[in-house]
Formats: C-alpha cells, structure tokens, sequence
C-alpha cells in the first residue's frame, strides 16, 4: 500500500467570530470553532434527536488572513483539511493530545448575515455566495485564490454543473 489518505471536510457554522494572530515570522494564523449538526428520530421513542459537534480548525497564511477578515460567528462554511494531533504536557505535569484541522480550503456559503444557501464556486473566482480559497498546501506561493481545474468534457458548462 502506498500513502494513506487524510482529509476532512466539513460543513458547518461558526461558533465565535475567527481569532487571528501572526507567528514570530509573520504568518498570519486564524482559528475557527465550526459546529456541525445531524439529527434523527430516536427509533424506541420516537422523538427527535440532535447532535453537534465541535471542530476546531486552523488555517494559515493569506487563507487565514482572508477567514479573519471575512468570517462572522454564525456563517456558514465549507472546509477541506487534514487532521492534526499534537501532544503536550499540561501544567499538571500530565501528558495531553489536542486534535485540530488544519485547512487547506475553505468556502463561504450564505449570504453576509451567515444564513441562506449560496452557490459553490468551482474555481477561483468570486460568486455569489462567497469565494472558494485554497490553501497553503495547494503549491502557490500566496496560499490565495486557486486557479480553474481544467475544464471537463462532461456535457456541462461550468455554471451548469447539476450539484
């Protein structure tokens, strides 16, 4: 077997409005708390159940400079990364992991007041809805905007891709 496959993605809303900070370099550093939901009757009594869970992801470079700017607790987004866990010892002298994801895309989706469904952007560019933003590993050096994939012959422009 090869290389193993890490990825995540995630869509969810913002906990808290981005904490932003920079390195002892200059990298800008922005941490997100998206929460994702799932719901589902409960087949005993019937009722209705919802589960949310907390990811904390971190983006670096201009992806976390543009969430920093950008992003508001409550909107929505789309994000594509890979886990992290690292290990520290705590002040208790007690060994701890802290799992993370660290993002390489991320993709607004709503309007500015972080509700409502809007469209996917399926390259660089801006839309309506928000931008799609590629990250630090996608291999150019400002870690903004990803360029266009090259174009499919499926029998579908761009802006009619049916999903």
């Amino acid at each position: 077997m090869a290389r193993g496959v890490n990825k995540v993605i995630l869509v969810g809303n913002l906990g808290a409005d981005p904490e932003m900070r920079h390195t002892g370099g200059g990298t800008a550093v922005t941490t997100l708390n998206v929460a994702t939901s799932e719901s589902w009757t409960d087949k005993q009594s019937g009722e209705k159940v919802e589960k949310t869970e907390w990811h904390r992801v971190k983006m670096f470079g201009r992806l976390a400079e543009i969430a920093g700017d950008y992003l508001k607790k409550g909107r929505q987004v789309y994000i594509e990364g890979s886990l992290r866990t690292d290990k520290y010892t705590g002040k208790d002298g007690i060994e701890r992991y802290s799992t993370d994801i660290i993002a390489s895309e991320m993709q607004m989706l709503g309007g500015n007041d972080g509700g409502g469904g809007g469209q996917r952007s399926q390259g660089g560019g801006q839309r309506q809805g928000g931008g799609n933003y590629g990250g630090p590993s996608r291999g150019n050096d400002q870690g903004a905007s990803r360029s266009s994939p090259p174009p499919a012959d499926n029998g579908f422009a761009d802006d009619e891709i049916p999903f």
